[in-house]
């Protein structure tokens, strides 16, 4: 009998530190599948495509969505962000846990197809103005931007109720040892 695989949400605001945290689970178990998304944002110059995410047109995006590709997408800001269909399910259906970065809405939505394999981690600042300062730090959006990620950042922390668990993210190597105790549960 083939087990199921377990896929787990792994959302919090902009500049939380969620690429990073990531990066350190990966190398810490590296059994685990992590999906990359598809954007149609432009490429940050330390971004690699296929590893970061995959940057692609809008147009290919949104041919993605009428062909059934894309489990689930979001606007953020003027792009479009989603997760493509496939490789996860594939994964699920050889037994993987697989790891979504997803925001508070598609992981809603996924939790909702995927009751049973689904847990939903939420990756939450240590104050509002420390995520400020992350944002600021990291230089990559004009203040307009900044604004609007910090509205939005506000939004998707009060949706951090409906996730299974919630880690503060002020320490990276306590906040990946906390979510590899939930992996190992």
């Amino acid at each position: 009998m083939n087990k199921k695989g377990r896929l787990v949400l792994f959302s919090g605001p902009s500049g939380v530190g969620k690429d990073t945290l990531l990066d350190i689970l990966l190398k810490k178990r590296p059994e685990i599948r992590h999906s990359v998304s598809i954007t149609t944002r432009k490429k940050r110059e330390n971004e690699v495509d296929g590893v970061d995410y995959f940057f692609i047109s809008r147009d290919r995006f949104e041919n993605m969505i009428d062909n059934n590709g894309v489990l689930e997408y979001t606007q953020y800001g003027v792009n479009l962000y989603g997760t493509p269909k496939e490789p996860i399910d594939n994964w699920l259906s050889e037994g993987e846990t697989v790891i979504l970065k997803i925001e508070v809405h598609g992981a809603e939505n996924i939790k909702k197809m995927y009751p049973e394999e689904s847990v939903a981690i939420f990756i939450m600042p240590p104050s509002i103005e420390v995520l400020e300062q992350r944002l600021r730090n990291r230089g990559t959006e004009n203040e307009e931007d900044l604004i609007r990620r910090m509205e939005i950042a506000t939004s998707e922390i009060e949706k951090s109720v409906d996730y299974d668990y919630i880690i503060v993210n002020d320490n990276l190597e306590s906040a990946a040892n906390e979510v590899i105790k939930i992996l190992d549960n």
